[in-house]
């Protein structure tokens, strides 16, 4: 699989301001871009005045959030100590998995990390901007773990509700992130914790080989308990752990179906049709320059495609299927009743009462 280049990624091209080295460099290399990506950044940033959500007290609190995550992404490299603990890899690996959710993670799994799970290069700041990620920035093995996000927040999409508790998501993760790098670092191995804007690697190609769920037509990590309505952290390390299997329960064939996620997204981004060659590999790839330019109107990072997606919705009727992978009727009459609940998917209008 071809690596992905973190400088192609819209959030990095949001960042780049006309004048800057980086800004030349990029649409000297990517001129077809240029337009749009000028466009977007031409339009205000989320939770800012001018959006259509934006709300002068409730914004802030997801602005916050983030705020907070800047600040503190400059501790996702910890030293290890000098002297390293012997560890026996089943052992650690209960520890570290029970540890994880110990602090708040919903799930954790386990991998042995591949070159594509890396990023070729740095793009999202200025001080690392085209650095090229080699192997002295890689280690053996990631733990993933994924956090639910509150339901009824998110079936508040696309309103501030959404993004305020996406930006707390953002925050448990990585603080679980540090708590865990920080941990590992003491037994005298590395770690590094890969949070929100500081990224090395593309988290849900991680989280699939992991074993947390598959990547649906939304282009994201769904899960088979939570659907997409998770946020995902990431710890890389040297130390010796006990990887899992990665599963399939058949959410291609339920995607090829349901297709809801791209009925529903106001910014026709993510695609009708099937699977095309991306990177290598055969895959749903949404149009992200449609995707970002609709959250920076709209002031939040929508959310619509997680809370239309049946498998985000704890249902009743799906909860005891184990496999959906060849089960044409069985995904059928799973939508009929899905449908038959939210006709396209579920919307809570108004907050909570705390945001009222």
């Amino acid at each position: 699989m071809k690596r992905i280049d973190e400088r192609d990624v819209m959030f990095s091209r949001s960042n780049y301001t006309k004048g800057t080295p980086e800004y030349e460099d990029y649409y000297k290399r990517n001129p077809e871009n240029k337009d749009i990506d000028d466009s977007i950044r031409s339009k205000p940033n989320l939770c800012s005045p001018g959006t259509m959500s934006y709300n002068p007290i409730n914004s802030p609190m997801a602005e916050s959030a983030f705020m907070f995550l800047s600040d503190i992404k400059k501790l996702s490299e910890v030293n290890p100590k000098p002297n390293k603990v012997e560890i026996n890899p089943k052992i650690i690996t209960e520890r570290i998995k029970g540890y994880t959710k110990f602090y708040g993670a919903n799930l954790v799994g386990i991998t042995k990390m591949k070159d594509y799970h890396y990023y070729s290069h740095r793009g999202r700041h200025v001080e690392n901007y085209g650095e090229e990620i080699t192997s002295k920035d890689m280690h053996t093995y990631g733990i993933v773990f994924a956090v639910e996000m509150d339901k009824e927040m998110i079936n508040r999409s696309p309103m501030v509700s959404e993004i305020i508790a996406t930006s707390k998501a953002y925050v448990d993760v990585s603080v679980i992130g540090m708590i865990l790098s920080y941990y590992i670092s003491s037994l005298g191995y590395e770690a590094r914790n890969h949070m929100d804007a500081n990224y090395l690697v593309v988290c849900p190609l991680v989280a699939k080989d992991a074993g947390l769920g598959e990547i649906g037509r939304n282009g994201i990590l769904t899960t088979r308990e939570y659907g997409s309505r998770v946020r995902l952290g990431i710890v890389t390390t040297n130390l010796p752990l006990i990887e899992d299997d990665s599963i399939d329960f058949g959410l291609e064939d339920f995607c090829n179906i349901c297709n809801n996620c791209s009925r529903t997204c106001p910014g026709k981004a993510i695609p009708k049709e099937d699977k095309s060659l991306v990177h290598g590999v055969n895959r749903w790839q949404i149009n992200q320059e449609q995707c970002y330019d609709r959250w920076r109107s709209l002031g939040t990072d929508c959310g619509i495609c997680i809370s239309s997606c049946p498998f985000s919705q704890n249902l009743d009727f799906m909860q005891d299927i184990d496999n959906f992978k060849g089960n044409t009727d069985l995904i059928n009459s799973i939508l009929k009743q899905y449908k038959e609940k939210y006709i396209s998917r579920p919307f809570i209008p108004t907050p909570p009462d705390w945001l009222k």
